[in-house]
């Protein structure tokens, strides 16, 4: 076996000795050909104790190096991603004791921040390109709704491996420009994320080309987990509450991944109650859950789900109209005593305003529709007085342009200095509030 890790199979056990026989088994178990699989390793989990002590000063993902699946560090490719500001959001805890009597922490985990591309997505994609590059692979290819694709053709490029990227036809135009100027190669699937990762699939089996593994790759699940030690070293505890926009789930699975392992530390006692929202435009994941849950959660709740094909959403990046993660995503949040529910896409604008407002930053939509994730919870009522809240912010504005065009609607035009009225930024702030007082 590998010294450092090794993979077991979640179905049957088997022992994979690592990416090596991982990668020529087309990341499948040899024994059972099933692809879930957990990463073990031969370091001591109370190692990590040390790299989240207040004297660590990390600046990358690779501060945690000796728990994430690459044996030498020479192959490490990385633009200092991974320790993503982990901000205490006053205003939100501000607004949730005037509307809700409600006395919390709130912390959100700013990935906007990250060097590379402003994505929670760029942590997987540094140790996927950095593996890559271990093991001597050339070529890749990836399906995504568009910010994995991005943080990959990034993180790939600065590797020098090719990159072939398929998204359905619906994603953000601003991220093909990206993609282009990394010189790697852009399929604008005509369909859905279905489509395109189907098209996807066939192209690398045509090449014989590996690909992207999904939302329990390990590549992308082993570098999203350190989102858990990095609330261990800045919050110094799990928090209550763990609130996210929900496509497939990597990041929820991540967390779960991360608290198993820690375990036996005694840094961890529970896991967080997972918080998850869907755009309402494209929300299979919600809709099963609604339904199950007003049925009871009958046995064998988690394989029933509906699929939608080709789904016109304002929030492209987190619409994934078949959710094949559910039968996995739904248990989980299950048993951490949370939920799955939709947010209204069109109040993604509104809150990427009042965060502008607030913070002076700029977020995405798929950011907006994890923020909004927080109003609706507690419009619902599902968060409880005294609790800690972290949100997982998922992406900057970097590639949404047309997005922030909404956003920005102060201008007025004129042609002269009498159509030109005073402006307080006090008026603004209460025109922002009101939305929110009104609707939430």
């Amino acid at each position: 076996m590998d010294k450092k890790f090794y993979f077991e199979c979640r179905t049957c056990g088997h022992k994979i000795e690592g990416f090596e026989e991982w990668f020529s088994n087309n990341q499948s178990c040899p024994k059972c050909g099933d692809h879930k699989i957990n990463t073990v390793y031969s370091t001591n989990q109370n190692d990590i104790k040390k790299l989240i002590s207040p004297d660590a000063k990390p600046e990358s993902l690779w501060h945690y190096f000796d728990f994430l699946p690459l044996n030498n560090k020479e192959n490490i490719v990385t633009e200092g991603e991974g320790i993503a500001p982990i901000e205490r959001w006053g205003f939100l805890e501000e607004f949730a004791k005037r509307k809700y009597n409600l006395e919390l922490e709130i912390y959100v985990n700013r990935n906007d921040k990250s060097f590379a591309t402003g994505t929670f997505k760029d942590k997987g994609a540094a140790l996927a390109a950095s593996v890559l590059k271990e093991h001597g692979i050339k070529e890749y290819v990836v399906a995504s709704t568009g910010n994995t694709a991005t943080a990959f053709a990034h993180y790939l490029a600065k590797a020098g491996i090719s990159c072939s990227i398929f998204v359905p036809y619906d994603s953000l135009a601003d991220s093909e420009a990206h993609i282009g100027t990394y010189g790697q190669k852009l399929f604008r699937v005509k369909g859905d994320y279905a489509m395109a990762k189907r098209i996807a699939a066939e192209y690398s089996k045509k090449y014989g080309i590996l690909m992207t593994g999904g939302n329990l790759d390990p590549l992308r699940l082993e570098a999203k987990k350190t989102q858990v030690y990095e609330m261990l070293r800045v919050i110094g505890k799990i928090p209550d509450v763990y609130i996210q926009a929900l496509s497939g789930g990597t990041g929820p699975f991540a967390v779960e991944k991360a608290i198993k392992d820690l375990k036996i530390t005694g840094l961890v006692e529970k896991m967080p109650r997972f918080l998850l929202s869907q755009g309402d435009r494209c929300a299979p994941q919600a809709h099963a859950w609604e339904k199950a849950k007003n049925e009871g959660f009958p046995e064998g709740f988690e394989k029933t789900y509906p699929v939608y094909d080709n789904p016109e959403t304002l929030i492209p990046t987190i619409a994934t109209g078949d959710p094949k993660m559910y039968p996995l995503m739904a248990p989980l949040v299950k048993s951490t005593g949370g939920e799955i529910f939709e947010v209204n896409e069109e109040h993604a604008v509104n809150i990427a305003r009042l965060v502008g407002y607030e913070r002076v930053i700029k977020i995405g939509p798929a950011s907006g529709a994890g923020l909004l994730g927080l109003f609706e919870a507690l419009k619902r009522g599902y968060i409880k007085n005294g609790e800690t809240i972290f949100l997982n912010m998922g992406e900057s504005a970097n590639r949404a342009l047309d997005f922030m065009k909404e956003v920005a609607y102060t201008t007025s035009e004129v042609d002269s200095v009498d159509q030109c009225k005073r402006f307080d930024r006090e008026n603004y702030k209460k025109e922002l509030w009101d939305f929110f007082d009104n609707n939430y």
